[in-house]
């Protein structure tokens, strides 16, 4: 299905996958919002550093904001 509209939007489909749209959506989500806790909510990982290799961000960065997150 994502083949079908990578062609259709003329785009090369063998860099477009169903991980790449997960990826993406995930960083776009922490970027637009910082919220970390939601971001590992949604991905379905148990623990917040997967989320933050996952998402190649720093790790100062992701601590300040864990810190800032209450659970």
């Amino acid at each position: 299905m994502v083949e079908h509209w990578a062609v259709a939007a003329g785009l090369d489909p063998s860099a477009y996958g169903t991980h790449s749209m997960r990826r993406t959506k995930a960083t776009l989500i922490y970027k637009r919002t910082k919220n970390l806790r939601a971001v590992q909510l949604l991905l379905g990982h148990s623990k917040l550093e997967s989320t933050v290799r996952y998402l190649g961000i720093e790790v100062d960065d992701a601590l300040e904001i864990s810190e800032q997150i209450e659970i």
